[in-house]
């Protein structure tokens, strides 16, 4: 029966040496890649902004974005065809956008995420912008 359970052990061990490498946290991702910028979220009822998530835009087939959370899991938005917001683009709950200042506020469930906001046009002119 003790062979049973060096077998045992043995067998756990080398499960443990087959696990993948973690994730990249956002904030590797951020360093790691000029596309990936780090942003403000607030994850769970009651939570502060910290700089945690990642965004990362990806342009195949719309506009999305895709925010990745420091625990893994993860968020896709796509960009309004009016360019108003973001509207969540999987699950069942729905976006809602706060414009304030230069920062896009988007609430999903007990989710927020801040974005630098741009209106449209901005940018787009060439000189000083008077």
């Amino acid at each position: 029966m003790r062979i049973y359970s060096y077998v045992a052990v043995a067998a756990i061990i080398a499960l443990g040496a087959c696990t993948e490498p973690a994730a990249p946290s956002p904030r590797e991702l951020a360093a790691q890649d000029d596309t990936v910028d780090l942003i403000e979220c607030a994850l769970g009822d009651g939570s502060d902004f910290g700089a945690d998530c990642s965004a990362e835009r990806v342009d195949a087939p719309s506009a999305e974005l895709i925010v990745r959370h420091p625990g893994g899991g993860f968020r896709r938005f796509e960009l309004a065809a009016d360019a108003s917001g973001l509207i969540a683009a999987d699950g069942a709950d729905v976006a809602v956008n706060r414009l304030d200042g230069d920062m896009l506020e988007v609430r999903v469930a007990q989710d927020r995420y801040r974005f630098p906001a741009r209106l449209t046009g901005e940018g787009d002119k060439g000189g000083d912008g008077d």
